[in-house]
């Protein structure tokens, strides 16, 4: 129902060290710039820097992974524990490394089957909710599959446009957090047809026309359906 993910906004205090850290460290590409925000090419995925002057504000403590190649994974460690304290997992035979953005939210760039160079997507979102059934429920509607459930972790992992981890509130990997009022937005050939599908469950529909939906999820996290 869901083809690909549109965009992911993060909520920044200041915008300039949110710029230094995106575009000179993380070497992304400054695609638009407004007076309260900075959109990053991430692929074909915007991350979107917002400073919290209206609604919907953006995602804090926003755990997130970006693709690179296999081939940078090195050279991206060795210039990055420079000026960051990095902690490294593995999961079979591919690695990520984690860091902290200005404002707390815990990036990963982990190695993917991408060409690259550079930051090649958005491949992991991880969403803080009350309810783990509740939550795995509604995103199943959307047609997203469940892959794994933690058993030392109060966590559900989901495929869909990109990973979704479902995090009852905990610290997870590198004191990563599951985010809290994140904003996504999806891509879908029909935006009503992904509303009908948990209508009956959002929070809310704040916007409703043929080409964009947005709504708030059981857990007040803002979704749009755009074509």
């Amino acid at each position: 129902m869901l083809t690909g993910l549109s965009w992911l906004a993060l909520e920044a205090k200041y915008l300039e060290p949110a710029r230094t850290f995106y575009e000179e460290h993380l070497e992304m590409t400054v695609r638009e710039r407004r007076p309260d925000e900075l959109v990053f090419a991430a692929g074909e995925t915007d991350l979107v820097v917002r400073r919290p002057d209206g609604f919907p504000r953006g995602g804090l403590h926003t755990h997130y992974a970006f693709s690179i190649p296999v081939a940078e994974y090195d050279d991206r460690w060795d210039r990055l524990s420079d000026d960051y304290d990095l902690e490294e997992a593995r999961f079979g035979p591919s690695k990520s490394l984690y860091l902290y953005d200005p404002d707390g939210n815990c990036v990963e760039l982990g190695q993917q089957d991408v060409d690259g160079p550079g930051i090649a997507g958005i491949f992991e979102v991880v969403l803080e909710v009350e309810s783990l059934e509740r939550a795995a429920s509604f995103y199943a509607d959307l047609g997203f599959e469940t892959v794994d459930t933690g058993e030392s972790r109060k966590r559900v992992r989901m495929n869909g446009p990109m990973a979704l981890e479902l995090w009852e509130p905990h610290l997870g990997i590198a004191d990563a957090r599951g985010g809290v009022h994140v904003d996504l937005g999806f891509e879908t050939e029909e935006p009503k047809r992904a509303l009908e599908a948990v209508r009956d469950r959002v929070q809310s529909v704040e916007r409703e026309t043929t080409e964009t939906v947005v709504v708030r999820d059981p857990d007040g996290h803002f979704l749009t359906f755009t074509a």
